[in-house]
């Protein structure tokens, strides 16, 4: 039996890992979460899985936790996210950097094997080299966010180096599915989309992104726990599929057969990228099929909404 402990377990891709990791009747799981953004209805719970509400910025909260339980891996997902929340509190997203300091610290003093950290496709900023990789590409972001990212992913090889706690680290560009906040773009789309409402867009739309279906983030990011793949290492966790703002709002229209009409905004100030794409060679190695192409995890995101 192996003991696993996720944090941010009630948020969007903490749930869906914990998901799918309770299928696995060889894990027991620990599922944290303070409800900042996370949400109860999405808390796993099945005979494997044991949920506390608990803050991981708290040491008080998190240590009595990981002292009893002596976990063998730690997915520490926690995190305040969204580009529109973190802009407007990021006082809030820097007490992020306590949790950091919190799990790792006690991972090394309680035996855990390795930690793997969700860091962010944010952390290279403005594209200097198209695609992104994670090797060569300059990190170059200076919003607050993408700034403890970056920092987490330090810490990260420095508690490898001085007391050799082992980490991979997961850069996420646009992971979406049914359970992503509305604060997102994907999701954002897709509910003005279904009530016939205005669709804004910022600026004239053609920045790009590439988006990657939750399915597909969990195949990666399970298999690299359980064949013992990237350790101490960075892997993009995305597609390499681009398409604008401006296209995604038409293409989420037309499958939607919504009456939406498409409005422009003037352009961010800060935060919104003209492009963002990772090299992926890594994430096809641990794929092992194709990407979910974004039409099908389009539709597959509406018929779970409308299932719920």
């Amino acid at each position: 039996m192996k003991n696993i402990l996720i944090t941010g377990a009630a948020g969007f891709i903490g749930s869906s890992l914990a998901e799918r990791l309770s299928q696995n009747k060889e894990y027991s799981l620990v599922l944290v979460d303070n409800f900042l953004t996370g949400k109860e209805q999405f808390i796993v719970k099945k005979d494997n899985t044991q949920f506390i509400k608990a803050d991981v910025n708290q040491y008080e909260d998190i240590a009595p936790l990981m002292s009893a339980n002596r976990f063998d891996y730690v997915f520490h997902y926690a995190a305040v996210v969204g580009v529109q929340r973190t802009l407007q509190n990021p006082v809030m997203v820097l007490h992020d950097i306590e949790g950091l300091k919190n799990i790792l610290s006690l991972a090394k003093n309680t035996g855990v094997e390795r930690v793997f950290f969700s860091s962010s496709s944010e952390v290279y900023g403005e594209p200097v080299e198209i695609p992104q990789n994670e090797s060569t590409t300059p990190l170059n972001a200076r919003l607050p966010y993408a700034i403890v990212k970056n920092l987490g992913e330090a810490f990260l090889r420095s508690y490898q180096q001085e007391y050799g706690l082992n980490y991979t680290i997961f850069r996420f560009f646009n992971t979406y599915g049914a359970r992503q906040s509305p604060d997102f773009v994907m999701s954002k789309f897709i509910q003005k989309a279904k009530k016939n409402e205005d669709i804004t867009v910022y600026g004239d739309g053609s920045q790009t992104r590439t988006f990657c279906y939750v399915e597909d983030n969990l195949d990666a990011t399970v298999r690299t726990l359980e064949e013992n793949l990237f350790v101490n290492d960075v892997v993009n966790i995305g597609s390499d599929i681009e398409i604008s703002i401006l296209d995604l709002a038409k293409l989420i229209i037309e499958i939607t057969g919504s009456e939406s009409k498409i409005v422009h905004l003037p352009p961010l100030k800060e935060g919104d990228m003209s492009r963002r794409k990772p090299d992926v060679t890594n994430m096809k190695k641990l794929l092992q099929h194709d990407f979910t192409p974004i039409e099908e995890g389009i539709r597959k995101v509406i018929e779970a909404q409308n299932a719920q």
